[in-house]
């Protein structure tokens, strides 16, 4: 893995998508310096909410990025130099 790693958590609740999301925090390479988690935007916000607060504070997490479109949000865990 490197560089930029998606995470599509469609279709979970709130529970199993930020146990998902932390299980690939506490294992992603080095190389990796973002999580670009897929939560879409059409079934309603809960998911892309719950991720940006969970993870707007998280130590891993430097800053948190809108993805390039409303149904992602950008995990920045690292700066590119």
């Amino acid at each position: 893995m490197q560089g930029i790693v998606e995470l599509d958590i469609h279709g979970m609740n709130r529970y199993q998508a930020k146990t998902f999301i932390d299980s690939r925090l506490k294992s992603c390479a080095r190389s990796v310096y973002c999580l670009r988690i897929i939560h879409g935007y059409h079934g309603g916000s809960e998911l892309s909410d719950m991720v940006r607060s969970v993870y707007r504070h998280h130590p891993k997490v430097i800053r948190i990025s809108l993805g390039l479109n409303r149904g992602a949000t950008d995990l920045i865990l690292r700066e590119l130099i």
